[in-house]
This record gives structure tokens, C-alpha cells and sequence, in this order.
């Protein structure tokens, strides 16, 4: 290109909305290492601190959602979206980007909607199944919706690109063969292994599960790594110090997901986007327990596009009780089961995800 590209993004408020956006940032940086780019979050979320972090400008509007919780603090809501769309035009004016690319979230809708009214070409890229709200409103102006499902309501069928979810590339380059990663997590190669994992915060839903359970994953042998999250995990300690624990590590975080990944037999799992894509690429069988208190339930839609594929199953948090461990079981005891869905997840395994979707990009506004 003769003139040096320049990039609008925007998504944030959740790690899902913002670390995409950073990966199409990154795979473009690649390929025109003299280009400039620009974020729109708002301000007071954790886009404003980890859009710096990775080497970008990110600039902040005052914009929130709606308050479910306290009608009465949604009085100021429009004044509020009426200064956002204002600063978002005068920081959009003056950047004069080539394109701009939504991941979603409150700021990408002021952004990419006075984008779109100055006839700079807008991208979308959705996460979830369901699609959220500003994506839903923004697709009828995007020349192109990228998605992680095949189909997802809201979006014209025609401006769909099922290309995934971009992904760490630690996840897409790390993983290992089985029994070595297990030996390098000390565990025995032979020995049937659930990972399971619940977000850096963890799920309680899970943690109960597992809490419940220990007695049978020591008298079937299996080995359990437990990733906790940092809210439970003292607790745990102090709970199971009397219990026989052989076999199940209990570890507050995971730093080195592929590798574990990789070690384990069978993963449980909350159904976020970015955790399903990761997942569809470790193709390791799975279990997903959907947090039923995300957005428009939008995990169980997600949980739901797998299972109806053969390439996962679901237990809802208000049927633990009754069908955790029966589920688990199936999936544990048999290995032609278990290889379906390995082969099924391949569907959904998108590993060049940031890669085609900038291809994309590129195809349109060339």
C-alpha cells in the first residue's frame, strides 16, 4: 500500500470482547508493521488498562449498558450515549482510520455507528452464538460479520464468515502429545485424566461439583487438575487437607493452559466464547456447564451449537446435582464416545481464526 494504513477498533468491558480485537490488531501489524491503530473503550473498563498493555492507544468515552439491577441509575443513559457518539466522531475525525473493526461490548456501538455515518467501512467480529446486542444493531451497516458459529440469529445470513474466534497462539502452537504433557504436570501417562476449569475467578458450580465428588475420582483412579480460581481456593485447601487427595492437583490458576490442555483426557468447562474456541482446537472431549447468568443466557446457546453437533455434552448449573457425575461417567468409561467427540469438535476448531478474518478484511477494502 502507498499510504500508511490506518486501523480503528473497539470492544471491551470483558476479556472476551477485548482480546479478539487485539489479535486481528496484532495478525494486521504483522503484515504492515508501519500501520497505526487506535482503540475506543470506555472509560473505567479493563480494556483501558489491557489495550496499552499490548502496545496500543486506546482512547476512552463515558458509556455503560443498561443497569438491570437499578432502573433508576439508567436516568442519565442518554445523556451519556449522546457524549459518547460526540467524542467518538471528533476522535474518529481526527484519526481519518481506513476501516474500523467492532469485537463488541459498550463502546464499540458510539464508535463503529459514527464510523459507519462517515462511510468508513465497518467489520464485525462476534464470540458468542447468540449475538449481543451493539454487534446485532451495527451488522446492518458492516460489510462483513465474522463469526465462531455457522449460524448465529440477528446477523443477515449473507454477511456471515464463520471463521472462529481468534485465539492465544500459545494455545494453536503449544499443544503437546498426551502422556508427555502429563509427565511434565507429574502425573501418571497411564491414568485417565479430567481437567477442569472455571475462568481466573473459577465457578463455584464447579467447585461444589468437584468438592462432592472426590471420593469417586479416587476410587476410579482418575486424575483431576482443579483449577480453582482465586475465590475458592484457600477454602478448598482448608476443606479437603483431611481428604484423601492422591491423584488431584488443586491449583489456584494455570498459567501454561496449553499444557494442560494438552494432559488431560476429558475437559469441564464454563461455555464462554473464547474458552469453546481453545477448546474446539485442544479437540480434547468435553463437558460444558453454561453460566447461567451471562447475557441472554448466551453460554447455553453456545454449549448448545456443540452438543447438537455430537462434539460435547451439557449439564446445566441446576441439574448438577442430579446429572454431573452420571454425565462425566458416560464420557469417562467410554473411549468411543470420547473419540466422536474429539473428531466432532474439529468442526468448530478454527486455529487461524485472526488470520482469515483479517484476509477478509483485506478482500473488501483492497
Amino acid at each position: 500500500m502507498d499510504k500508511k494504513l490506518k486501523i480503528l477498533l473497539s470492544g471491551g468491558g470483558t476479556g472476551g470482547h477485548i482480546f479478539p480485537a487485539i489479535a486481528i490488531a496484532d495478525e494486521i501489524r504483522k503484515r504492515f508493521p508501519d500501520a497505526e491503530f487506535l482503540f475506543i473503550g470506555a472509560n473505567g473498563k479493563m480494556e483501558m488498562e489491557k489495550v496499552p498493555q499490548a502496545g496500543y492507544k486506546i482512547e476512552g468515552i463515558d458509556i455503560a449498558g443498561i443497569d438491570r439491577g437499578n432502573l433508576l441509575s439508567n436516568l442519565g443513559l442518554p445523556f451519556k450515549i449522546l457524549k459518547s457518539l460526540s467524542k467518538s466522531k471528533r476522535i474518529i475525525k481526527n484519526f481519518a482510520p481506513d476501516f474500523a473493526v467492532g469485537t463488541g461490548g459498550f463502546a464499540s456501538g458510539p464508535a463503529l455507528y459514527e464510523a459507519s455515518k462517515m462511510g468508513i467501512p465497518i467489520f464485525i467480529q462476534e464470540q458468542n452464538a447468540h449475538a449481543g446486542v451493539t454487534n446485532k444493531i451495527l451488522s446492518r451497516k458492516a460489510k462483513a460479520v465474522f463469526t465462531a458459529y455457522p449460524k448465529v440469529e440477528g446477523f443477515p445470513a449473507e454477511k456471515i464468515k464463520f471463521l472462529g474466534n481468534p485465539i492465544r497462539e500459545n494455545i494453536v502452537s503449544g499443544m503437546q502429545e498426551t502422556s508427555h504433557a502429563k509427565e511434565k504436570m507429574g502425573l501418571d501417562k497411564d491414568k485417565l485424566t479430567i481437567l477442569s476449569v472455571g475462568g481466573s475467578l473459577g465457578s463455584r458450580t464447579l467447585n461444589n461439583a468437584w468438592k462432592s465428588h472426590l471420593k469417586q475420582i479416587v476410587d476410579k483412579d482418575y486424575q483431576l487438575i482443579w483449577q480453582t480460581g482465586k475465590l475458592d481456593y484457600k477454602d478448598i485447601l482448608a476443606e479437603t487437607k483431611d481428604t484423601d487427595t492422591r491423584n488431584i492437583q488443586i491449583l489456584e490458576f494455570i498459567k501454561d493452559m496449553e499444557l494442560a490442555y494438552s494432559a488431560a483426557d476429558i475437559i469441564v468447562s464454563r461455555a464462554g466464547a473464547i474458552a469453546i474456541s481453545e477448546l474446539a482446537v485442544a479437540q480434547k472431549p468435553v463437558l460444558l456447564v453454561p453460566f447461567p447468568f451471562a447475557a441472554e443466557d448466551h453460554q447455553s446457546k453456545n454449549a448448545m451449537n456443540l452438543v447438537e453437533k455430537n462434539a460435547a455434552r451439557m449439564v446445566k448449573d441446576s441439574e448438577m446435582q442430579e446429572k454431573f457425575w452420571n454425565t462425566l461417567s458416560e464420557i469417562c468409561e467410554n473411549e468411543n464416545v470420547r473419540k466422536e467427540m474429539s473428531d466432532n469438535l474439529k468442526y468448530f476448531a478454527k486455529p487461524n481464526a485472526a488470520k482469515e478474518i483479517v484476509n477478509e478484511i483485506f478482500k473488501v477494502i483492497k
